[in-house]
């Protein structure tokens, strides 16, 4: 069941009502069917992996307990690492071989081709779950907390499986710590029109982002790219920056509709996006998205790995294990590997030539805090990291270089005058109009990056001007949204991870 269905439109109401009607002591229950129906719309019999992964992560944290009154400190710690180790290997076994095992075997089998060996043969298909990297990853920070203790083991199982299968962020995130969440699903959260109304209003942006503007960029990325052999250098430079934005409003979408219907229900999840593409590096850009796993993959692994305490060279080292880690995380494929190292080297290029940069300002008498000198890092971050969602968007390695290529030697400047940039994938009139919307997004990124809190200021708002943005965004969606044959709305990209 997808956010932006007629389905969804249906069970949302449905669970929101029951769940503020029924007492308070069945409530986590309600919600956990719930949530539990909710991804059995997919495919119900992988609703058991989740199950499974959630009594492994449970029991950990019921064995850590029970490995803290072991009074001998030696014995205590192996004990405890033992069970952390334990809920790792079986859950990332599970994730290993349900979104790796067909990676992996046809890489083995490429190697084995140029050395004329015998071909490795699967006579079985492997279907990835939806949503399985989340709740895994979601699931494994809780063994993790414990352990540190950041919190106490939950006692009633069902609390914890609700945790674990939340459904606004179960198929895409956020990906929810159980410092926020677990502890939310203990709360009796009474009925809140503010609440509602401002989860509301977050859900509309977020199905404004996926259908108007998400879907229809989607239309001109999937048509150059698809055919990138025929077209030249200024059709595949843009195509690559409206890729930019497509991804940022279909999974930022997401988390906006995950993060409003939860709010809806008294929940509060943690952002996601804040303004990524107005980050200032590329650092700064991995601050401000997908902050849920930026942050996860900081907590869990850079800095158990040594973060940057034990030298610049491990430093280093580190930072290339997380982003080359990331870029696996989103796909069993050579190309996110390699999106993921670029990343990690523009990170360790930075800050290895940060000290060149500070001189050479100071030499050059360079005022650094000048709206110009920040505008023009916005740009080049901007610039670096969208060179880098090429290796994304790409089938393979291959079609992104020869993506890049065709951006330097294919240059026909015709098409900036002939309308060809208008009619890829849609016609110029709604070409147009996305371009419109697509102002309007840039707009209210700027005002939050100013601080500005839109849709609290909507709320203050007389009564026939807040109406009236919201027919404006709802018109938008049902005229200007994607849908049906010949449109292929998609669904959110971050479903296949």
């Amino acid at each position: 069941m997808q956010f932006d269905s007629f389905d969804f439109l249906i069970f949302f109401p449905i669970v929101c009502f029951l769940y503020y009607a029924i007492p308070y002591r069945f409530r986590h229950i309600f919600l956990l069917v719930a949530s539990y129906y909710f991804y059995m719309c997919w495919n119900p019999k992988y609703a058991l992996l989740m199950l499974i992964s959630t009594v492994i992560t449970y029991l950990s944290g019921i064995l850590l307990h029970r490995a803290n009154q072991i009074t001998q400190a030696g014995k205590r710690e192996k004990y405890r690492k033992l069970c952390v180790f334990a809920s790792f290997a079986s859950n990332l076994a599970i994730l290993f071989f349900f979104k790796y095992f067909d990676f992996l075997i046809n890489s083995i089998n490429r190697v084995l081709a140029y050395t004329h060996v015998s071909l490795i043969n699967v006579t079985f298909d492997v279907v990835l779950p939806v949503g399985i990297s989340f709740y895994t990853f979601q699931a494994l920070s809780y063994t993790v907390d414990v352990y540190r203790g950041d919190i106490y083991r939950e006692k009633n199982f069902l609390k914890y499986a609700l945790f674990v299968s939340f459904f606004p962020q179960l198929v895409a995130g956020p990906i929810e710590r159980s410092k926020n969440l677990l502890k939310q699903i203990n709360v009796k959260h009474e009925f809140d029109l503010h609440k509602v109304h401002s989860g509301l209003s977050l859900m509309l942006f977020g199905m404004f982002q996926k259908k108007v503007l998400s879907d229809n960029i989607a239309l001109i990325v999937t048509q150059v790219y698809d055919n990138y052999s025929k077209y030249g250098s200024l059709e595949l430079i843009f195509a690559t920056v409206l890729f930019a934005f497509q991804i940022y409003c279909d999974f930022g979408g997401y988390s906006n509709i995950a993060i409003g219907a939860s709010r809806v229900m008294g929940f509060e999840l943690m952002e996601n996006f804040n303004t990524p593409y107005m980050a200032n590096s590329v650092a700064d850009f991995w601050r401000r998205w997908h902050i849920s796993l930026s942050t996860w993959f900081r907590d869990y692994l850079y800095i158990p790995l040594g973060g940057n305490r034990k030298g610049r060279f491990r430093k280093y080292v580190n930072l290339m294990i997380v982003f080359l880690t990331s870029g696996l995380w989103h796909g069993a494929s050579w190309h996110f590997v390699v999106w993921g190292g670029i990343n990690g080297v523009y990170q360790i290029i930075g800050d290895l030539f940060r000290p060149v940069r500070d001189k050479a300002s100071e030499l050059l008498g360079i005022e650094r805090k000048t709206f110009s000198h920040q505008l023009l890092k916005v740009i080049v971050t901007f610039v670096l990291i969208d060179f880098s969602w090429i290796f994304f968007r790409a089938d393979y390695v291959g079609q992104a270089f020869a993506i890049i290529r065709g951006m330097f030697t294919r240059i026909h400047l015709r098409v900036l005058y002939d309308g060809t940039l208008l009619n890829l994938g849609i016609d110029t009139k709604q070409c147009l109009v996305v371009l419109g919307f697509l102002l309007i997004l840039i707009a209210m990124d700027i005002c939050k990056y100013l601080k500005i809190d839109l849709i609290e200021g909507l709320s203050k708002q007389g009564i026939w001007f807040q109406y009236a943005v919201y027919f404006f965004f709802i018109y938008a969606i049902l005229i200007f949204g994607s849908y049906g044959p010949g449109y292929d709305a998609s669904e959110f990209i971050y479903f296949q991870f």
